[in-house]
């Protein structure tokens, strides 16, 4: 006789009756719930979020079913791995039985039958219940400071779930107890169960009557599950893959492009306002708190929680409905403006958000409202803007000319007839700060060293409108950008090469949606190229311990580290340490977001924490890669009174090649 076993043992044809109507009546309860969130979210606009099919596929894989960003959190990640595998593979030991009893196709029988639905499923089984007591354990044994809202939700649907898992066992060890199963030792979960049943010389009838009790609340307790799961946290096992696919696969945190011949409304006063992906993302958050731990504004003491950000607007949502009740606005009403100027835009809460919800667009979003549409800005962004609009550029008082730095060097210039390969886009901070020039010059002469044909713009260069749109004055980037354009397209500029990661950002991201193409290249990865080539001699010893800053706009925009660090190995005498919290994980330097022209006045200084952060690794010197941040740590070194030096990774590449000794 093949391995299998009854499907309906000791459940009367009635109540397998009774059993399909309650099934029906819970998928239809949960059909429902799913329905109303659907319409909430067509309130959004549109955005195109299911192509490409393949590199979307491959996230899933990656985030979902190997669990890449959960893994982050080793304890938490493996827990949840446990529960999803074994959530996954019990749902596919349902749908087995749903062919086998209700198709007919009589498949749990045989190897299958022992290897699957028998052995995998109990081991599977086990690891998910193991899973949810080590939930339990460090959500309310421990009690993970992350982990602060949803106590009485969250252990509802845990112990929901433990209760299934566990009445699911004893059914199946009073199964195998009852029918003398042969195939029991199969199942070693149950069979174990079965074992003290049997020691316990518990009569048939007992059994039986335990079968019966624990079947049906092993069955309600799953229906309730189901009908539960789009009015609870469990949504985030549907809504959670599918967010992940839906991700934007480039320049993640970059605010929509605003058509202003056809918009109608710039940035978000409410929520139809927002993309349909935007209201999604709010009911996916699981509350699991990692992008508010992560957040330089919320670790210094700023009114900001990214996670806060989200829940506030979904809870806006769920007052709203669908629309029909009268929404407040969302920058003054839900969120405090407060807590939107303090966002440096870093990416930090989204790089560590394991469902891929985007804070930052929504952010720059409410920030575009208030801007352009109520003029309500820090007074000092404000300084700015009107800055960039009479002079081109953020600084004001500034009263250097672009191409100062340049002075002495032998600098070709577009405008007076050069031509070359290569432009240097210096960018605002760059030239405009007497700190800065010593990078440039020393990039000039590593660039002019390898052979590289280079020229700049010099006072023609403007500023690319960057820091315009992170405070939320998209038309103002707009006309910089197409400026910019019609300015590079005039001189032929193919290939750009800046020392800005913003520029760089910015060129490479956000002028492409306005016609402009070019092939665009940080400083650092031009310089580890040319590392690589051999074609810079390096005979200066650095004999220095070196720690590096990962600029934001470089790492988590544009998932460039190695190119830096591979500059600094290649350094003789150098010595390298990493800061705690480096690569994907940095901490921010404070400047983005247009927060380098926002006085800084409540609770630490985020590049003053920075600054600690390199102390602590005992170097002497920390690189950098960016104006921004250079100009952040060396005010960081001064405040804090410390010896460490912030240095250009192409100042320090430039020493070497002199043959200078640090």
């Amino acid at each position: 006789m093949a391995p299998t076993r009854e499907v309906f043992w000791n459940i009367p044809r009635l109540g397998v009756v009774i059993m399909y109507l309650l099934a029906f009546a819970a998928v239809a309860v949960c059909g429902y719930g799913v329905y109303q969130h659907y319409r909430t979210w067509r309130r959004g606009k549109p955005a195109s979020r299911l192509t490409p099919v393949g590199p979307r596929l491959r996230a899933v894989v990656v985030h979902v079913l190997a669990h890449g960003r959960l893994l982050a959190d080793r304890v938490a990640g493996i827990y949840h791995a446990a529960l999803f595998w074994g959530f996954v593979f019990l749902f596919a030991g349902t749908l087995v039985v749903f062919v086998h009893q209700d198709l007919g196709l009589r498949i749990m029988q045989g190897p299958f039958y022992l290897y699957f639905q028998s052995a995998a499923l109990d081991l599977m089984g086990l690891a998910a219940a193991v899973g949810v007591a080590a939930a339990l354990v460090v959500r309310y044994g421990l009690g993970s400071p992350r982990l602060r809202r949803g106590i009485l939700s969250d252990a509802l649907v845990l112990w929901l779930f433990e209760g299934i898992l566990v009445t699911g066992f004893l059914v199946e060890g009073l199964r195998i107890a009852g029918t003398r199963d042969p195939w029991g030792p199969w199942s070693p979960v149950g069979y174990g169960i079965s074992g003290l049943i049997d020691a316990a010389a518990i009569s048939e009838a007992t059994i039986r009557l335990g079968h019966a009790g624990l079947w049906w609340l092993h069955f309600l307790l799953a229906m309730v599950f189901i009908a539960y799961i789009p009015f609870s946290k469990l949504f985030h096992l549907v809504l959670a893959p599918a967010n992940v696919y839906l991700q934007p696969l480039v320049n993640p945190a970059a605010p929509g492009r605003i058509d202003f011949d056809k918009a109608e409304r710039f940035g978000a006063a409410a929520l139809g306002d927002l993309t349909w992906k935007d209201l999604f993302d709010l009911d996916v958050c699981t509350e699991c708190g990692r992008c508010t731990a992560v957040c330089p504004a919320t670790a210094t003491g700023k009114p900001l929680s990214p996670m806060h950000v989200i829940l506030d607007l979904r809870e806006e949502m769920k007052r709203t409905g669908t629309g029909a009740a009268p929404g407040r606005v969302l920058a003054g009403d839900v969120i405090a403006p407060e807590a939107l100027w303090a966002c440096t835009t870093c990416m930090a809460c989204m790089e560590a958000c394991p469902v891929f919800i985007e804070h930052v667009p929504k952010i720059v979003e409410m920030r575009r409202h208030l801007v352009m549409e109520v003029a309500q800005m820090p007074d000092t962004m404000e300084d700015a803007l009107r800055s960039l609009e009479a002079r081109t550029h953020p600084f004001r008082g500034a009263g250097i000319s672009r191409a100062a730095w340049a002075e002495g060097l032998a600098v070709k210039k577009l405008p007076r007839g050069d031509r070359a390969e290569w432009l240097l886009w210096v960018g605002c901070a760059a030239a405009l700060h007497e700190r800065n020039h010593a990078t440039l010059r020393a990039l000039v002469r590593v660039l002019d060293a390898a052979g590289m044909d280079v020229a700049i713009l010099g006072d023609e260069e403007t500023c690319t409108g960057d820091p315009a749109r992170q405070m939320g004055n998209e038309y103002l980037f707009q006309t910089f950008a197409r400026q910019n354009i019609e300015t590079l397209d005039r001189y032929g500029v193919r290939k750009i090469v800046t020392l800005c990661p913003h520029c760089y950002n910015t060129f490479r991201h956000a002028y492409p949606e306005l016609g402009g193409h070019y092939e665009v290249w940080h400083h650092t990865q031009v310089l580890a190229r040319l590392v690589d080539e051999g074609r810079l001699a390096l005979t200066g010893s650095a004999a220095a311990t070196i720690t590096f800053h990962d600029p934001c706009y470089l790492g988590r925009h544009n998932g460039e580290y190695d190119a830096p660090r591979h500059i600094l190995q290649a350094l003789p005498g150098a010595r390298t340490r990493e800061m705690a919290q480096s690569r994907q994980k940095s901490f921010c330097c404070g400047a983005g977001g247009g927060l380098y022209w926002m006085e800084d006045r409540t609770g630490q200084r985020i590049n003053h924490v920075r600054t600690d952060h390199a102390v602590a690794t005992g170097a002497e010197i920390v690189a950098t890669a960016c104006p921004f941040c250079t100009l952040m740590l060396e005010d960081g070194v001064k405040a804090r009174g410390t010896s460490i030096r912030p240095m250009d990774v192409a100042e320090l590449l430039e020493r070497s090649l002199r043959g200078e000794h640090h």
